[in-house]
């Protein structure tokens, strides 16, 4: 008898130790309405060090009982270091999945079309990044150079996209080569259409920039793109304003207005100034910008300004183009006066 009621004895404490077990690692200790808590775990920190900030903060026991969890996994090198948001009734097993998985908490970084590299690196800081090292390595040409030889920075290459960027280990300059592989990815599904342009990069690059800036709608782009083509093609200026907002820019004067005296500014980012494209790209600009340059509408138009509306008018003839900045431009001034 007396073995068997030492092994019955044996059998309910395996089962009470299982029920046990169970209540710790699979039920919830803290309530449902408890607030989240932000929980980093560095790198290179121990199972043991995690167990006990865990139990500090309620969600196990005994700081033992994660080792012993982590052991009947498997997991223990696995666990991921990173910012995680606990929230809601978890149980100690959902957090250590949770580690394995390494979802640690993020950030979406959005980024328009149309930014230079300053004011992507504004919009960095803007989410806790380091706006100095994320010029840094956006004025760092290297990484380009394979594509584009005459590069001095990364001005055009980064492309404008939103990222999920985590919080504990993101860096600028991980961004910033981010972005660039983002670059390359597009570039890549459109090398063809480049070998066919005849344009290199760094030309391509530099019109679908003025394209972005010079207008919002897709139906236009390609019209856009063409102005500035065939004004290439016949050795005029392009006399496009962005690139003297980039300028007036780089030399610290841009105050939101162009005044008429600007259209004089010595720089080689003057297009009203100086013949032929501007030295490289003055802003990031999407897929659809690129696209328009790579294949740009059938027309010969020279000339186009805007109606005030975000549509532009365009002309091959400098007469219509004159009557029509009268119309859309000079006149209401004259009837604002």
């Amino acid at each position: 008898m007396r073995p068997r009621r030492a092994f019955g004895a044996l059998v309910v404490l395996a089962c009470g130790a299982w029920v046990l077990w169970v209540q710790e690692t699979r039920s919830a200790l803290r309530s449902a309405d408890a607030p989240p808590l932000e929980f980093a775990v560095p790198v290179g920190t121990s199972v043991e060090a995690i167990g006990q900030r865990l139990h500090a903060h309620g969600y196990v026991r005994h700081p033992l009982i994660l080792k012993l969890l982590v052991a009947s996994r498997g997991s223990g090198a696995r666990l991921k270091a990173g910012e995680y948001t606990l929230a809601g009734p978890l149980s100690l097993v959902e957090i250590v999945e949770l580690f394995e998985r390494g979802e640690d908490k993020s950030r979406e970084l959005t980024f328009p079309e149309g930014k230079n590299l300053e004011e992507l690196a504004a919009i960095a800081a803007g989410h806790g990044l380091d706006a100095v090292e994320f010029l840094a390595a956006a004025r760092e040409p290297t990484p380009i150079l394979d594509l584009d030889p005459q590069a001095k920075d990364l001005e055009g290459y980064l492309f404008p996209d939103t990222y999920d960027v985590p919080l504990r280990q993101a860096t600028s300059r991980a961004l910033v080569a981010r972005m660039l592989q983002r670059f390359r990815e597009v570039l890549a599904s459109e090398r063809e259409a480049l070998a066919k342009s005849g344009l290199s990069l760094r030309q391509a690059a530099t019109v679908a920039s003025l394209v972005e800036l010079e207008t919002a709608r897709g139906d236009e782009r390609p019209r856009i793109a063409a102005v500035f083509l065939n004004r290439l093609k016949r050795g005029m200026l392009l006399q496009t304003d962005p690139t003297v907002i980039y300028a007036l820019k780089r030399q610290g004067r841009w105050n939101g207005n162009i005044r008429k005296a600007d259209l004089q500014i010595d720089s080689p980012y003057n297009t009203y100034r100086y013949a032929g494209l501007p030295p490289g790209p003055i802003a990031s600009f999407g897929r659809a910008a690129l696209q328009a340059v790579l294949q740009p509408a059938v027309d010969d138009a020279l000339y186009f300004v805007s109606r005030n509306d975000g549509s532009h008018e365009f002309n091959s003839r400098l007469r219509d183009h004159e009557r029509a900045v009268d119309r859309y431009q000079r006149q209401p001034r004259r009837s604002r006066g």
